[in-house]
Formats: structure tokens, sequence, C-alpha cells
């Protein structure tokens, strides 16, 4: 009986310590963490080579990735791993083969085409260059292949630009479909990342293998806000890039939490500076990353 009044006094000192700490309003369940169920998520955690990771090869990103508890890795272009279209058909299928054999899927190849070019030469070159790099994603077992909007040309009306960026996203999305490979476009440019935009080129490419990789900018929370820009493209969502999750100026845990509701199951991907410590950087990321969802 002792032991029993003794754990009800803590219990309750903790939980009208907790309400005594709630805003006027705000109940207990609002002020705990959301959580998936299960303790698992069902997002995935993976790395951009960028920039953590531009000078690793493949065997030292498979061994960083597992080490830290990473499951997937969007490789991309003019990094140390050298996973270009220059390789052959023999060491195209040696990469795939590195990571079927390991923990760590490659999840994408991380492109820098865009097709905002007012020059038609240019962009049947990038259209056609983009090609080459769905067949080489195919080829290393890379489930998509991410591009991205970069201007707006000043000498070109705005919605020209859009329209065209989506027309030669249904020809790649297309393509890409008949290789396997998906089409992200990136969040990514002057004026070109704000999400009114990005919905009205995917609004054009209408292609279901083209979808948007939600990139984490400031310009997220532009216009009406950030949900009503998630609100926008949450049915496209083929993948996240996110940045330092310490940045107190990006709602992190919303994003997470409307990820979720949304259903998706896809990769979140880090997209990080530099370390001498990387395994250990990587850990702290995963633990934060689980813990703005409830799970840790």
């Amino acid at each position: 009986m002792k032991t029993s009044r003794r754990l009800f006094i803590q219990t309750a000192t903790v939980a009208f310590g907790t309400l005594g700490a709630l805003a006027p309003g705000q109940s207990l369940a609002a002020a705990a963490p959301p959580r998936t169920g299960a303790g698992k998520p069902r997002m995935r955690l993976g790395l951009v080579t960028y920039n953590l990771a531009k000078d690793w090869d493949v065997p030292t990103i498979i061994k960083n990735c597992s080490a830290s508890g990473f499951t997937g890795v969007e490789l991309r272009t003019t990094h140390r791993h050298g996973v270009e279209v220059a390789l052959g058909k023999t060491e195209r299928q040696e990469v795939k083969k590195a990571f079927q054999n390991s923990p760590v899927e490659l999840t994408s190849l991380g492109s820098a085409f865009d097709y905002h070019t007012p020059d038609p030469a240019k962009l049947r070159r990038d259209i056609d260059a983009t090609k080459d790099y769905i067949v080489l994603a195919q080829d290393v077992g890379a489930g998509g292949v991410k591009v991205r909007p970069n201007a707006l040309p000043r000498e070109v009306p705005k919605e020209k630009t859009l329209e065209q960026i989506g027309r030669a996203l249904r020809e790649l999305g297309a393509f890409g479909q008949d290789h396997g490979v998906q089409i992200r476009l990136e969040v990514h440019g002057a004026e070109t990342s704000l999400l009114p935009n990005i919905k009205s080129i995917l609004d054009t490419a209408s292609h279901t293998n083209v979808g948007a990789c939600w990139n984490s900018n400031d310009s997220d929370l532009a216009g009406a806000g950030f949900d009503a820009n998630f609100d926008m493209v949450k049915e496209r969502i083929f993948q996240v890039h996110m940045r330092d999750l310490f940045i107190e100026n990006y709602p992190w845990r919303r994003l997470l939490t409307r990820l979720n509701e949304s259903g998706f199951q896809g990769y979140c991907l880090a997209e990080i500076p530099e370390s001498a410590d990387p395994i250990r950087v990587m850990k702290y990321y995963r633990a934060l990353w689980l813990a703005y969802q409830g799970l840790l």
C-alpha cells in the first residue's frame, strides 16, 4: 500500500506539473508529441550526397549510411562517387550490385538539369541528356531522377516558361515510365520555388510519373503560409529534401506531421553541410527526425 501510494503521488505530481505548464486552453493531448504508431516511422530516412558526402565513394557512402541508420541515398551528379552517364555496362552493374548487397537503397540520382532556357536547341539538348540520365538510373537500380526548375528568364512571360518546363517534364515522365524511373521535380530556384509555380508546372506535366521533391525552403512559408502551400502538392510529393533540423524558422515538426497525415512513405533525404565527424552528425540527425515524429 505504501508503494502504491508513493507511486500515485509521484504520478500525480508529474501530471499536475505538466498541466500547469500548458498554455491557457491547451489540452494535455495537444501538448504531447504526435505518434504514428508502433514506434516505427512510415517514412524512411536517407542522405543527399550534396554536401556532406560529396567526397565519398560508393563503399564509403554505404558504410557510413549503414553505421548511422540511414537506409537510402540520392547520388548528386559531379561528386566523387562517379555514378555518371560515362559509366560502361559492367561498371553500372557493379554499382547496382553494391547497393543491392547492402542495407542502403539507391533511391535516386540527383541531376542538375532544368528546362527554363528560352533557347530551343539547348532545351532539346537538356531533355535528351536527361533521358541518358534516366537510362543510367535504370541500369544502376535507382528509382528516380531529380530534376529542377532554376529560374524565370526576364525576357519571357512567366506563364510561358512554366508551361515549357511542364511540357518537358511530360515528355520525360513518359520516357521515365518506360524505364521504371520516376521524375522528381525539386522545388528549387528563384521564383520557381514558389509552390503556386511548382503546382502550375506539375499541372502542365499532368503525368503520374512526374512528382515533386519537396525541398524545405523558406519560401514554403510565403503567401498563404505553409499549410496552404503544402496542400497544393501534397498528393504529388515523391521525395523530400531536408536541411539541418535545428533551423528554428522552419516548421520541421509540422512538415513531418503533414507528410505522415498525407500517407507519404517515401524518403526524407538529409541535405546537410560537411562535417569532420559525419557518422555522429548523421546519428543525431536521425534521432531528431524520429523525435519530431514522436517516435523517441
